[in-house]
């Protein structure tokens, strides 16, 4: 496992995850057989994942106002956080752990990391009354603890003025094992994409 330092969003950051799944697209991952748009989304993210191999280059990185001003609230989140749980959050770039990895918003300590989403009120108000894990978070945090090899994870929704919500998740070992199988797979699907589009030449 190897853990790199650099500020999430450089070059550097965008070379590190380069050709390989992250936890971030975990979610992608497992939709093969789960309808046509979903396996289609796979399917996309397996060619660019292609591309970065082949040409050796990062694809470029989607964002929009909402991503810009969640990673400007990230911070803010991440304020509210360490000082309500007593503890000082370590920023890294990206972890590398074989042919998959991950971005952690945070490490905590030896065993724990942070997982931080900023929501508009109403969906900050949602994740609120459902007081859980949301569904569509699962892959992430699941494959964060996969890859980082850590014990807990505690996922942070946030919006100003509106209460913080933390959720704190625990490794679920058979949902690991699942994620696993069907990283392997889609690492093997990717590794065949490359010979063949190598072999056009």
């Amino acid at each position: 496992m190897e853990i790199v330092t650099c500020e999430q969003g450089t070059p550097e950051w965008l070379a590190a995850r380069a050709g390989i799944p992250t936890a971030s697209m975990f979610a992608t991952v497992l939709a093969k057989g789960k309808g046509a748009e979903a396996s289609k989304t796979r399917s996309t993210y397996m060619r660019k994942l292609a591309g970065e191999i082949i040409t050796g280059e990062p694809m470029d990185s989607f964002s929009n106002a909402h991503m810009e001003r969640g990673h400007v609230m990230e911070s803010e989140a991440r304020d509210a956080y360490a000082f309500l749980h007593d503890t000082r959050p370590e920023q890294i770039g990206f972890i590398r752990n074989g042919t998959k990895g991950c971005s952690p918003d945070s490490l905590i300590g030896g065993a724990g990391m942070v997982e931080i989403k900023t929501k508009l009120p109403h969906l900050q108000i949602e994740v609120l009354e459902r007081g859980t894990l949301p569904p569509e978070h699962k892959a992430q945090c699941q494959g964060a603890l996969w890859v980082a090899e850590r014990e807990w994870i505690d996922f942070v929704s946030y919006w100003p003025k509106m209460p913080l919500f933390v959720c704190r998740v625990t490794r679920d070992e058979e949902y690991i094992a699942t994620l696993s199988d069907a990283v392997d797979a889609f690492n093997d699907e990717l590794a065949m994409l490359v010979d063949r589009v190598r072999a056009y030449a």
